[in-house]
């Protein structure tokens, strides 16, 4: 993130979210049910851009304990990491391990 202005940040229990100007989302942490948004595989030990966003402008997000949510530019609303009790808003508990967008 050297060089880049941040413009929010968010923690989740074992994740954190770093939105910068310009409206690029950077995440890392535990891959565990999805949570950084990189598409699984082992934690992401820096901050590395969600590709999965890359089209998006993000103006806004959080971080949950298993969970994220971010909201674009567009209005629109996307989750990913541990469905449990429905908390993506996808109509199941079913984990995302990349952003999906909540229809």
């Amino acid at each position: 993130l050297a060089g880049v202005r941040v413009s929010a940040v968010a923690a989740g229990a074992c994740h954190s979210l770093c939105l910068v100007e310009g409206g690029a989302l950077f995440s890392w942490g535990s891959a565990a049910g999805g949570r950084h948004g990189h598409g699984g595989g082992t934690e992401v030990v820096e901050p590395r851009r969600v590709e999965a966003l890359a089209h998006e402008v993000v103006v806004a997000m959080s971080a949950g304990n298993l969970h994220s949510l971010a909201v674009a530019q567009t209005g629109a609303v996307y989750s990913w990491g541990g469905g449990l009790f429905g908390a993506l808003g996808h109509g199941s508990e079913a984990a995302e391990e990349s952003p999906r967008r909540i229809e």
